[in-house]
């Protein structure tokens, strides 16, 4: 199964602050929030949500196609992605551009604050999917993941005009899409991916409820913090999987995008939704364990070892023999 992600690629600039944001909120000012944090470190690490899926999902060993702009800066981080299993060719490089850059404060309680430049990702636009799926000899699913907006919009029509099956996913674009936007992203997806929060903002912004969204996608699924993911299907009961028992609180940042990551190399390997949601959630347990959105090492074994803990023999026979990483 070729499985294509478009989004962004970016560099994460990820710092931490000791104390608490809310702390530092007076109520009657809100209106005119001036505020500075002294951040006891800064890590730069590769990121932007289309590299870290096809991280993960290289990780796997799905051989993921990544769709995205970045800038000439990108040499080093392309060598990277190449060498954990993923297919670069598709990536396109702006003469004039950076790639994208995102900076993140998380506080004791991991709360973000975080700004976005957009830099090369203006260009994603400019990418036809006829010809990655030409060079590749055909797409099963492309993933629309968080990116330039015009972008998203022109994929998904491309999408629906050459009947490629896609999935829809907003991430952090959904605070500037219109109801509009929404609507026209949404219609006709095989898979609408959201957290629990971006859901509700969903159907506000579309004014349609749950049940109506659902009846215009295949499946919705719907992350839900470290409660793990409900997955709901027209005509079927809802799927919901718990996540695995964490180590250690390292760093939320990029755990929806291992989850994605994880899930799609479920659906590459045919093992179904519940399977697929399952190792969806195992590669997220073991990112929010790491600082960085792909600093993290898929062992066979260890990964083994927990999935087969947290969710039994059986369902870790099914997906040990597609599970394709050093042992």
């Amino acid at each position: 199964m070729r499985i294509a992600v478009s989004g962004s690629i970016a560099t994460d600039h990820l710092m931490t602050f000791p104390g608490r944001f809310t702390d530092q909120l007076v109520a009657e000012q809100l209106h005119t929030v001036s505020l500075s944090f002294l951040v006891d470190n800064l890590d730069v690490r590769r990121g932007g949500v289309g590299a870290n899926i096809c991280f993960g999902m290289g990780q796997l060993g799905t051989r993921p196609i990544l769709v995205g702009a970045a800038g000439a800066d990108f040499d080093e981080y392309r060598a990277w992605l190449d060498r954990h299993g993923v297919d670069t060719e598709s990536v396109h490089i702006s003469e004039l551009l950076h790639t994208a850059r995102f900076v993140c404060t998380t506080d004791a309680d991991h709360n973000q604050i975080g700004s976005f430049y957009t830099g090369a990702m203006s260009e994603a636009r400019q990418i036809e999917l006829k010809k990655v799926a030409d060079r590749v000899g055909g797409l099963d699913l492309v993933l629309i993941g968080a990116d330039d907006p015009e972008a998203m919009l022109r994929h998904t029509e491309e999408c629906r005009t050459r009947g490629i099956p896609f999935a829809a996913d907003f991430s952090q674009q959904i605070a500037r899409m219109s109801g509009d936007d929404i609507r026209t992203l949404l219609e006709g997806a095989t898979y609408l991916f959201s957290n629990e929060y971006e859901k509700g903002l969903i159907e506000s912004k579309t004014g349609w409820t749950d049940a109506e969204i659902l009846a215009k996608v295949g499946h919705r699924v719907t992350t839900l913090g470290k409660n793990g993911v409900r997955i709901e299907s027209v005509g079927a009961d809802p799927i919901e999987v718990g996540c695995p028992e964490e180590n250690t609180k390292a760093d939320p940042t990029g755990v929806g995008d291992a989850f994605r990551a994880g899930f799609l190399s479920g659906l590459a390997w045919g093992v179904g939704l519940e399977r697929a949601a399952q190792v969806g959630c195992m590669v997220a347990t073991l990112v929010i364990e790491t600082v960085g959105t792909q600093e993290y090492t898929l062992s066979r074994d260890h990964f083994m070892d927990r999935f087969t803990k947290r969710y039994g023999h059986e369902a870790a026979e099914q997906i040990q023999a597609h599970l394709n990483c050093p042992a």
